[in-house]
């Protein structure tokens, strides 16, 4: 993954240095008359979208094609010069086409109402009361407020700061939160991972900083695709091989004396034709397009298409124990005094600090509803929670006229590793309870060690609720050779408790990522041999997804917390659930809006099944490309007619290629994707399309010696297209393995279609086959068989050979 360009002191997004507000920048906010004069000037939010291509975009896209073109000309030519039927491959690239044309329209239809569904809304004041907007609403001026998770959609300057703490790591490469006070400057793209504030919007629209980079990188898109850039590499090979054949073949055709110029153009025509394979392109698109359509009725919404290929060929999944494995909310369970504490004083304290925060965290939540009485106790200063210090913080003036400062958070960070309490917290740990230290400071909160001297006061006991298809996901991850690795800021005992429910090998065995090692190459280690970590800090997150990646996995993470980021952001695939932090769902490419973790074996088979199927088609399409040239190359070495017209390769097309070409590109395919698209295709297409063009040339060589006389030319074609249509058939016979009963089906379906052409006279007449005599019929079959024994050998040698 890439980040955004480093930005130096002083330049004009500095975040540093204070900045002069527009008016208004007042508390309340603008005002709805204040609001509609920006609309009127324009001064909105128009930010370019994450959205799917335009109808335009999509028409264009598969109507404006090279090789459409190519056909294009080629079929008006066909139908001033020949019959109808030689025309006929014309009407299947319009039907082509419109096919293409129609899903795509399908999956943007379904992306669009996803979008709308899993849509950030910033909340904005106006006329002093907080409303959430679309993005897209925001005027120039609207005073923004923030909290935990949220993302800075446009850039401005900070009003209010509450131990607002911001990242912008993804913007200027600095990993620590930068701490903002009343009058920096706040960046578009980055977010909130502890505090609360609000600042108003000083640049919207295409001025904001993040802004610059939408319109490119937010959009679906198949650029990075390996098998999008495979298949144009594929076609760029098809270019070269198939202008210079083509000339030839034009050249030899059209200077032969044996038949009249309209036949001659025909021929050539027939001959040029089959070298496109003009039917991967779309399959490849409709196997995309069906996958978000697919996925979209199971409420995933893929942000960026790739990541449904990308999915696919992931062989590592780092996941997140809280909103994951776990359902967000939690109870508290049990409160342990410790030290002879007096517990009403200690509920007190955790109803004032449940109090003390206005966009409170999970834990804080479950604790404010257990006891929500801190009435009296009058909040001084506030710490936020952040996932990099592992705790929160107030000081209270009482309602005895004391002050006091309190720290809530993780035992093992708040304690010193021998303190007693730890035993009990261990042994909590262990049945998979998540566990808070409710501490006294010693000092102030903004001591630099606000954690020394703290006096343990008690225990929160909390219960987190398993995810009921957890269990289920972890399995199939595992059947499918996916190594899962949970990875949790929470104590390492207790996360390895939660995995142990849930089945995961590894989980008895827990790593404390503290001491895990600095080095790329032994934290690699580490994790291939370990599966559950905790105490792991927002960067160690990142860093683990960078050693993972080293050592050549694929790596996919899942999150849904403001910690995730950075590394859903390094990650191979990013997977946010829906009910996630705005920051979060903005930087991941699958958001899984109905929040669960069952649907990502959803989205792996699509990807198994788009990337897997469609290199199965793609060898179809270029053994037809291979054969053709191979043939068109023969014919002008040999001076020969070419053997073909045009309505005879639309037929051998349509029944080896085309048809079964669409079914066998949409079954399920639960094998991973493997790299290296285009090596992995052509191993097969070179020796398939070369046997097949040989076989077919030798029968058509002895049946120009065996039949003479008016006619011949008739009787050569035919046999020419029974070689072609056999060999052609037992290459899909080893596409379409392993069989199943519908896939047997179809190799028969398509068998049986080619014998009713044969023994239908009217049939016979349009396609222009007719078979003559049964001695030459019989040798074609019997080379035919010889071709299929050499594909059987070839694709074996080659599998061995080039294994892939």
């Amino acid at each position: 993954m890439t980040h955004g360009p480093h930005i130096d002191a002083g330049s004009e997004l500095d975040p540093v240095h204070p900045i002069a507000l527009p008016a208004p920048a007042r508390a309340a906010g603008l005002t709805t008359a204040e609001v509609a004069e920006r609309v009127a000037r324009g001064e909105v939010n128009d930010v370019p979208v994450r959205s799917s291509r335009s109808t335009t975009e999509i028409v264009r896209a598969n109507v404006f094609t090279r090789f459409n073109a190519i056909i294009g000309v080629l079929w008006l030519i066909m139908l001033f010069v020949a019959p109808f039927q030689d025309s006929l491959f014309g009407y299947v690239i319009i039907a082509n086409t419109g096919i293409g044309i129609i899903q795509e329209q399908r999956a943007k239809r379904t992306l669009d109402g996803l979008a709308v569904i899993g849509e950030a809304k910033p909340t904005v004041r106006r006329d002093g009361k907080a409303a959430a907007v679309s993005t897209s609403e925001i005027v120039l001026g609207d005073l923004i407020e923030l909290g935990p998770g949220d993302k800075v959609v446009v850039d401005g300057g900070t009003i209010e700061a509450d131990g607002l703490e911001i990242d912008e790591s993804l913007l200027t490469g600095e990993p620590d939160p930068v701490l903002k006070k009343p009058g920096d400057r706040m960046m578009s793209g980055s977010f909130v991972v502890a505090g609360s504030g609000a600042f108003t919007a000083t640049k919207v629209g295409r001025q904001a900083y993040a802004a610059q980079l939408a319109d490119e990188a937010s959009r679906f898109t198949l650029v990075h695709s390996e098998l999008r850039s495979g298949i144009s590499t594929i076609l760029k090979y098809v270019t070269w091989m198939m202008v210079p054949t083509a000339i030839g073949l034009i050249i030899s055709q059209l200077v032969r004396e044996r038949h009249d110029f309209k036949d001659s153009i025909a021929r050539t025509v027939g001959g040029i034709i089959p070298m496109i394979p003009e039917g991967l392109v779309l399959l490849t698109s409709v196997a995309f397009a069906i996958g978000v359509v697919r996925l979209g009725r199971k409420q995933c919404l893929v942000q960026e298409l790739p990541a449904i290929e990308g999915l696919a060929r992931v062989d590592v999944v780092c996941l997140d124990k809280t909103g994951t494995l776990t359902e967000g909310g939690m109870n508290v369970t049990g409160l342990r005094v410790l030290g002879g504490e007096d517990k009403a004083h200690t509920e007190k304290a955790l109803g004032a600090l449940g109090a003390s925060d206005p966009r409170p965290n999970a834990s804080l939540k479950a604790v404010t509803d257990a006891y929500p009485d801190g009435s009296g106790w009058r909040c001084t200063q506030a710490l936020p929670f952040s996932s990099a210090r592992k705790y929160s913080g107030a000081s209270f003036g009482e309602d005895g006229g004391g002050t006091s400062t309190w720290l809530l958070g993780a035992p093992d960070v708040l304690l010193p590793a021998d303190d007693p309490a730890l035993k009990e917290v261990g042994q909590l740990n262990e049945e998979g309870l998540r566990v808070l230290l409710l501490a006294r400071a010693a000092g102030p909160l903004d001591d630099t060690d606000a954690v020394a001297g703290a006096r343990p006061v008690a225990l929160v006991v909390l219960e987190q609720r398993l995810r009921p298809d957890a269990a289920d996901t972890l399995a199939y991850f595992a059947e499918q050779d996916v190594a899962a690795k949970v990875i949790s800021g929470d104590n390492a005992v207790a996360v390895g408790a939660v995995a142990g429910k849930l089945g995961l090998p590894g989980a008895a065995d827990a790593v404390d990522a503290r001491r895990l090692p600095g080095e790329p190459e032994d934290m690699a280690e580490a994790l291939d041999t370990h599966s559950v970590f905790g105490r792991v800090s927002p960067q160690q997150k990142r860093a683990m997804v960078a050693a993972l990646q080293g050592r050549g996995h694929t790596v996919a993470m899942t999150g849904d917390g403001v910690n995730d980021v950075l590394a859903l952001k390094d990650a191979d695939i990013g997977v946010s659930m829906g009910s996630g932090s705005e920051a979060t769902r903005a930087v991941a490419q699958i958001v899984l809006l109905n929040n669960s973790f069952a649907t990502l074996p959803s989205v792996v088979a699509e990807g198994r099944r788009v990337i897997g199927n469609i290199t199965r088609v793609a060898t179809l399409f270029l053994v037809k490309t291979v054969y053709s040239v191979l043939l068109a190359v023969l014919v002008v070495c040999f001076q020969v007619e070419y053997p073909f017209l045009p309505r005879h390769l639309t037929m051998l097309s349509t029944l080896t290629i085309g048809i079964p070409a669409f079914f066998l590109a949409l079954a399920p395919n639960k094998e991973r994707a493997k790299p290296h698209f285009v090596r992995r295709v052509m191993r097969y297409s070179v020796p398939g399309g070369v046997i097949a063009g040989v076989a077919t040339f030798a029968a058509y060589m002895i049946a120009r010696h065996y039949y003479t006389g008016a006619g011949a030319l008739d009787a050569e074609t035919s046999i020419a297209t029974l070689a072609l249509f056999l060999v052609s058939m037992w290459v899909l016979a080893i596409i379409a393995r392993p069989y199943t009963w519908w896939r047997v089906l179809l190799v028969a379906a398509m068998g049986v279609a080619f014998l009713l052409v044969l023994a239908v006279p009217g049939l016979q007449h349009f396609f222009a086959l007719k078979l003559v005599g049964t001695v030459m019929p019989w040798m074609t079959v019997g080379i035919a068989a010889v071709a299929s024994l050499g594909l059987e050998v070839a694709w074996r040698w080659v599998d061995r050979r080039y294994p892939g």
